[in-house]
């Protein structure tokens, strides 16, 4: 494989890029309109625009990357994360072009694609499963006594769901089939399918993935976990790993369950099996992500291993170098995701110019991005500006040393996440490991962020002000005097 396509955007592409060209592969890039003036355009040896900025139109058009790979002698695609990479449909094109697709096989893709048939495939290895229904439900009568049998709260949830969209909880059993309606609604518009089923609400979970690698010649191994329970919007805004509870017998019994998950489907590549973990450290599958994530450089940090190289030789058809007995954790990494977003407004988008932009540096941190300063945030995509990410020998001094990072990056222009993420780092339940998905909702208020003053501060304040008042009254005075005298000088010269 001499030449690879990046089917995929921003930073994403930009950190693809650099690990083929490490391994001597040529790299084409793909760019919608929005993204002419991009740094992974220009790092790219060959790049060709595919169509105007909406994704639909551009970044999503398989079709189109088919034909440029074909024109350009393209051996293989790379689809990062988000857009066509959990696209069955796009990996079996590909595939019958002759081209290879840097992931799983279009029938592990879709198999884990759905999260009913996800769990049938899992439960054949006896892997812990939330309580609930094991095909899609649509009676409201049978959904009630189900409800019953599960116990209240329940979590109705679309089987081709995430990023919370048609996913209700239920307190109550009068509004089962209210919360079913919206749920099925929702999940209908969102992805096209209307197949929901029901669990049982785990109440203040942890939300902990294990990273996996599958060769072609049946040996699959865990890269250990990552804790990623710090979330707004059901959508995840710090990581680190290894998490801050698991036990080292915990651990293993996760990444044995991980490693099963991923022979249940015939897997190949990297891949990201999810759990929740509840209060009494009880692990439950939840779902399966059939590509790259985004916090995996957390992963990289602690193992040593670039895991888009270990895609790229496992595509090649290479054996993994190493064994399960080879992977050790070294140290401790964290990282936040910067999104142009304004936690004071509910964490909403906040588009626009990147004034200033100025990235930390220093021993043991690194910044994933795909912007420079002057550069737009275009309204396409996903506001994320950048991945911070930072690597000591303990968590207490990943924590310092991202605390210090997060200082140092000067972004202006727009609003982003750093203060809210260095609010989060710091706060006593995330530094005591002692916090679960519902940190934010418990702790979070916008008023954490808005600086507040000691009562002496107040005092010094209050003379300073009083201070600057009486000068600008005394300025203004000595004005209206000179205009007086100026206009009397006049009156009197005529």
């Amino acid at each position: 494989m001499k030449k690879i396509l990046i089917a995929n955007r921003g930073e994403i592409a930009l950190r693809v890029m650099r690990s083929a060209k490490e391994m001597g592969i040529a790299t084409v890039a793909v760019f919608s309109e929005a993204d002419r003036n991009a740094p992974f355009v220009k790092y790219a040896d060959e790049a060709v625009c595919i169509g105007p900025a909406p994704s639909n139109q551009s970044y999503l058009r398989g079709d189109k990357i088919i034909e440029i790979c074909k024109e350009l002698g393209v051996e293989g695609i790379h689809p990062g994360y988000g857009f066509l990479s959990e696209n069955a449909a796009f990996a079996e094109l590909a595939e019958k072009f002759g081209i290879t697709f840097i992931g799983p096989k279009p029938h592990s893709i879709e198999v884990m694609g759905s999260k009913l048939a996800a769990k049938n495939a899992a439960r054949k290895y006896n892997i812990p499963m939330v309580p609930g229904t094991e095909d899609a439900i649509a009676n409201v009568e049978e959904a009630k006594k189900v409800a019953i049998e599960v116990g209240l709260p329940i979590l109705i949830k679309a089987s081709a769901g995430g990023g919370g969209k048609g996913m209700r909880i239920v307190e109550h059993i009068d509004d089962v089939a209210e919360q079913m309606e919206r749920a099925i609604s929702e999940a209908q518009n969102a992805f096209g399918d209307g197949s929901v089923f029901i669990e049982r609400y785990v109440s203040g979970p942890r939300h902990i993935e294990i990273q996996i690698l599958a060769d072609t010649h049946g040996n699959v191994v865990y890269l250990f976990e990552r804790e990623c329970s710090i979330q707004r919007r059901h959508q995840k805004v710090v990581e680190e790993a290894p998490s801050s509870i698991l036990t080292p017998a915990l651990r293993e019994a996760m990444g044995k369950s991980a490693c099963d998950v991923a022979r249940s489907c015939d897997y190949v590549g990297a891949g990201t099996v999810e759990f929740l973990l509840d209060d009494q450290m009880n692990f439950y599958f939840l779902e399966m992500n059939t590509r790259l994530q985004v916090e995996h450089p957390v992963t990289e940090c602690i193992t040593g291993i670039d895991l888009v190289q270990e895609q790229i030789k496992i595509a090649r058809g290479e054996k993994l170098s190493f064994t399960q007995e080879d992977l050790t954790i070294h140290g401790h990494a964290l990282e936040i995701r910067v999104y142009a977003e304004d936690p004071l407004n509910n964490f909403l988008p906040d588009i626009g110019k990147l004034n200033t932009y100025k990235r930390p540096q220093g021993p043991g941190v690194r910044v994933d991005d795909g912007f420079e300063e002057g550069m737009e945030i275009p309204i396409y995509y996903d506001p994320m500006i950048s991945k911070l990410i930072v690597h000591a020998a303990t968590r207490e001094q990943a924590i310092a040393r991202m605390t210090r990072a997060i200082a140092e990056y000067q972004i202006s222009g727009v609003k982003t996440t750093l203060d809210f993420c260095s609010w989060a780092i710091n706060h006593d339940a995330f530094k005591s490991g002692k916090f679960d998905t519902h940190f934010v909702k418990h702790y979070f208020k916008p008023e954490v962020l808005t600086p507040s003053f000691s009562n002496s501060e107040k005092e010094i304040a209050a003379v300073l002000a009083e201070t600057i008042l009486t000068a600008n009254k005394n300025t203004n005075q000595k004005t209206e005097d000179v205009l007086q005298s100026d206009s009397n000088w006049k009156r009197n010269r005529n």
